[in-house]
């Protein structure tokens, strides 16, 4: 199974604000920037309770009919009508290998914190991160201190007339 991250995140490395929020960030509807042709290529998503609980807030559920696993030692709030959210959890290898085991190909992780983790699990094999032309100053970290080195392999770089910026890595090992 494959594991990628597709993210935005300001110029200063934050993913959102402190208290979570992600108005810094274009609207969905702004140019293309390749999201619409990364999620055809994922099965389903692994997503942090708070990321979850953040998207159940939007006017539209963004996942369409995308498998969304939640990781959570909570109940869930009850997911948009046609959404398919499961609550799981455990240690991020623990959850990579039930995916797998589902048949799962290629998932998408998201959320500062299940980032976090299933990187420093070793279990991330590509970032996409879009730099937002913005610095807020503060907030939610996009990877937050790691133990040990992660070398990354750049494999393409692309600019967008709005500003952004987004860098494509292979995560090594």
């Amino acid at each position: 199974m494959k594991a990628s991250v597709f993210v935005g995140t300001s110029v200063d490395g934050f993913i959102a604000r402190p208290d979570g929020a992600l108005d810094f960030l274009p609207e969905g509807g702004g140019e293309p920037h390749g999201y619409e042709e990364f999620m055809a290529s994922v099965d389903a998503l692994v997503i942090g309770r708070k990321t979850y609980e953040t998207v159940l807030a939007f006017e539209a559920w963004p996942y369409r009919d995308k498998s969304v696993f939640v990781l959570s030692t909570s109940p869930l709030a009850p997911a948009p009508t046609g959404a398919r959210a499961e609550r799981m959890s455990g240690h991020p290898t623990e959850i990579y290998a039930q995916l797998a085991a589902r048949g799962i190909q290629h998932v998408y992780v998201d959320g500062g914190i299940t980032i976090q983790g299933f990187l420093r699990a070793g279990l991330i094999q590509r970032l996409i991160v879009t730099r937002v032309p913005v610095l807020i100053g503060s907030g939610i970290s996009l990877f937050g201190a790691v133990v040990r080195d992660i070398p990354l392999k750049h494999l393409a770089t692309r600019q967008y007339p709005s500003g952004l910026v987004q860098s494509e890595y292979e995560v090594g090992m």
